[in-house]
């Protein structure tokens, strides 16, 4: 049977192989979500880059831009770290580079895997199909928090293993935790991470509708992957 494992952080990513595996990214709280749903709002292309500085290189370009540093927004971007800011009209057709403390660094640090997904609640059973459809193992890598493992990531990694019973078999320990985590939790996400570290950064920025959005299941259809430099639907 075909394993699937769990990296907690981008920092241990250097302890897979990823010369096979499918890939699965996820930075719940919110660069994967923002990017779930700025593709399910019609974007185009959405290039993720680690550094401020090339993002606006890519925005003189043309491309419209989103940035985030410590949940924060700096100035002169078309989009801060919110799913809500790409429900908009202008984000059709667009090509997007977006930067972000944790999210970006993740998709960058696993481009050598052949096939990298973009992952969130919002498109779990999406990306739950290509990893059935894959004929190898497969890795999630949590976004995490400046090289620390965070809840939220952790339950996704935890509920996509969940789904894939029966097609895959844990590989080893964070695979084993993660699952075993989200059985405690799948009843109750929102409860679950209400005392976890993201959230209450999230809380002390003002943005709590962020948070219930960003744990919902199958809002969109959508499945992104990494082709190249930027993200694409598939």
């Amino acid at each position: 049977m075909k394993k699937i494992d769990v990296c907690l952080s981008p920092d241990l990513i250097h302890l897979y192989d990823l010369s096979a595996l499918a890939v699965v990214v996820v930075d719940i709280f919110r660069a994967t979500s923002c990017m779930v749903t700025a593709f399910a709002s019609g974007a185009a292309e959405i290039v993720p880059v680690e550094e401020v500085e090339l993002c606006q290189e890519y925005g003189a370009r043309g491309y419209l831009t989103a940035a985030e540093r410590n949940g924060i927004t700096p100035a002169g971007f078309d989009f801060d770290n919110s799913p809500f800011s790409y429900q908009v009209e202008k984000v059709k057709g667009a090509k997007i580079c977006v930067t972000t403390t944790n999210g970006t660094v993740a998709i960058r640090r696993s481009s050598t895997a052949p096939a990298v997904y973009v992952g969130a609640f919002l498109n779990i059973s999406r990306i739950a199909s290509a990893l059935k459809e894959w004929n190898g193992n497969a890795l999630v890598v949590c976004a995490g928090w400046k090289g620390k493992p965070n809840l939220e990531d952790t339950l996704f990694a935890g509920a996509l293993i969940d789904a894939l019973t029966g097609e895959y078999e844990v590989a080893d320990d964070a695979a084993l935790m993660a699952w075993k985590q989200y059985n405690v939790a799948s009843n109750d996400l929102l409860t679950a991470v209400k005392n976890s570290s993201h959230v209450n950064r999230l809380l002390g920025l003002g943005i709590e509708k962020d948070i219930a959005f960003c744990l919902e299941f199958d809002r969109y259809s959508v499945l992104p992957k990494l082709e190249g430099d930027a993200l694409r639907l598939v």
